[in-house]
């Protein structure tokens, strides 16, 4: 199986590892992608995708890609580069945390409780996408 998995940070990537984990074995592989969509971001994107590497290593294969879209790609989205990242895959199934996490957040009571990335996926899906829950590093208190 070809699965694609959409992270920004390693507490998406920790929950989506968590996921796979006992799913995936060796004839499966993995392309893990994360787009920096902000430039101050692009160290926790790598750090993700670190995480990721090791956590699912039972996998056949591994990839790894830190897409940074240029200023040609103006309009493009995250969820947009996951979506053209799994046409080209041909991935079985796109695997995305439920919300990303920034820390000036101020809509953390979105009531779908899903992210921007994760409706607009759904909101075109083409194949399978599961979207797991995450943990996030504040409270909605």
């Amino acid at each position: 199986m070809q699965y694609l998995v959409g992270t920004e940070s390693v507490h998406t990537t920790a929950s989506i590892c968590d996921y796979l984990d006992g799913r995936i074995d060796t004839s499966d592989s993995i392309t893990v992608v994360a787009v920096v969509d902000d430039p101050s971001a692009r160290r926790d994107r790598q750090e993700a995708l670190n995480v990721a590497a090791v956590r699912l290593a039972a996998a056949g294969s591994v990839d790894t890609e830190l897409r940074e879209p240029d200023d040609a790609d103006d309009g493009v989205t995250v969820a947009s580069a996951l979506r053209d990242s799994a046409a080209m895959l041909e991935a079985d199934e796109i695997v995305i945390g439920a919300r990303g996490w920034r820390p000036d957040d101020d809509n953390r009571e979105e009531p779908s409780g899903l992210g921007s990335t994760a409706r607009e996926l759904l909101g075109s899906a083409t194949r399978p996408i599961v979207v797991v829950p995450g943990a996030t590093p504040y409270s909605n208190n």
